[in-house]
């Protein structure tokens, strides 16, 4: 499988901003065994800023994907990651060096987004996420939530993407030779206008994600 990363970048730069030229993935089943137990992942969870380059197994990938905010009871289309009243607000989009992919997690595919390699607008000066083969976007959609008197939409938001960090970083400590970093720099204005959000949705986390160096 091709290397990850997850958004969009410069227009002006040449990028193509269309998906004609790539296809749907349809990930492998995940595997819902194997790993550290959950008490050994929480001894190794870490923030790991050095990756290597050796692509993600499709496997590694699927299991990733399906951990961080997969579907995990089918017939009422509850995720991995519970959410403020099941709002379901934040998305993962994922990016390959040839282009952007947004996480099904129904269908649990990639659907093409955007030709092109977007990592500059994610780098931000910050090189050694270049090396990472994987990265994860978490965006928001603030209009999946109701009118709520508890606590501001923002706030929703911040939990919901805060669960779903949590699930990536304690999956790759599960896993113990995959290393992740949650991470708020990056271009969000740029990456705003060049993924074509909606108004009513916020770049909240990306996750470089790759085999440990």
């Amino acid at each position: 499988m091709k290397r990850f990363c997850l958004f969009l970048l410069l227009i002006g730069v040449g990028l193509t901003v269309n998906s004609q030229d790539i296809q749907t993935i349809k990930l492998n089943e995940p595997s819902k065994t194997g790993g550290s137990s959950i008490m050994e992942a929480f001894s190794n969870r870490k923030s790991v800023r050095e990756f290597s380059e050796r692509k993600l197994s499709d496997q590694d990938l699927s299991d990733l994907l399906w951990a961080a905010a997969g579907i995990n009871r089918q017939d009422a289309s509850l995720r991995t990651a519970p959410s403020w009243r099941n709002y379901q607000d934040v998305d993962l989009y994922v990016c390959f060096s040839e282009g952007v992919y947004f996480y099904n997690s129904t269908e649990h595919t990639l659907e093409p987004f955007a030709e092109g390699d977007f990592y500059p607008l994610l780098i931000t000066g910050q090189e050694y996420v270049r090396e990472a083969p994987v990265i994860l976007l978490l965006v928001t959609d603030l209009s999946k939530m109701q009118e709520d008197n508890v606590l501001p939409q923002m706030v929703i938001a911040g939990l919901d993407a805060g669960i779903i960090s949590q699930n990536i970083s304690l999956f790759c400590a599960g896993k113990k030779d995959i290393a992740t970093v949650p991470r708020g720099f990056m271009d969000k204005d740029e990456l705003k206008k060049v993924l074509k959000l909606k108004e009513t949705q916020y770049i909240m986390l990306n996750h470089p994600v790759g085999y440990t160096k």
